[in-house]
């Protein structure tokens, strides 16, 4: 494979779903010892918001395209929406009554650029990169100075 392979970790959190909430991202080069953590905290979100907005946020990480990544996530809502198609049939419909489509639009937009792959995995179940990212996630929706999901609507 000639495209440079990342694996990219991401875990979201809201205390209260919706109340404050955060996203941890852990990123790998697959073969080189390059390791990056991201995280970021919010005043009023949801769980979903955050498990997506970490995948956005650590795909637009990525300085070219055509990157070969896999992410790993806990979220079924995340990977079952990609790996099902549903996210495909939801903007032929213009996201009409879907929650979060604002998040789903950066999403497809970044997920076009490289050859994206999903793996989910069983979160609270000691997988170390999962664990840090569940662990950056929550201090993220804790720091006393919070962003606005401006694309948050209560329902």
């Amino acid at each position: 494979m000639s495209n440079p392979q990342v694996h990219i970790y991401t875990d979201g959190a809201a205390r209260g779903n919706p109340g404050p909430g955060g996203y941890g991202i852990v990123m790998e080069w697959v073969g080189k010892p390059y390791r990056k953590e991201f995280s970021k905290g919010y005043k009023h979100t949801t769980n979903n918001r955050m498990e997506l907005l970490a995948v956005i946020e650590a795909l637009r990480k990525l300085k070219r395209p055509g990157v070969d990544v896999l992410i790993f996530t806990d979220s079924k809502y995340v990977v079952d929406s990609v790996e099902k198609k549903w996210v495909l049939g939801w903007e032929k419909k213009n996201f009409k009554e879907r929650k979060n489509a604002d998040l789903w639009r950066e999403f497809l937009a970044e997920y076009r650029k490289h050859g994206v792959r999903f793996k989910w995995i069983k979160g609270h179940n000691n997988h170390p990169q999962n664990e840090r990212c569940d662990a950056l996630a929550v201090a993220a929706s804790k720091e006393k100075k919070l962003l606005i999901d401006e694309g948050f609507k209560k329902n």
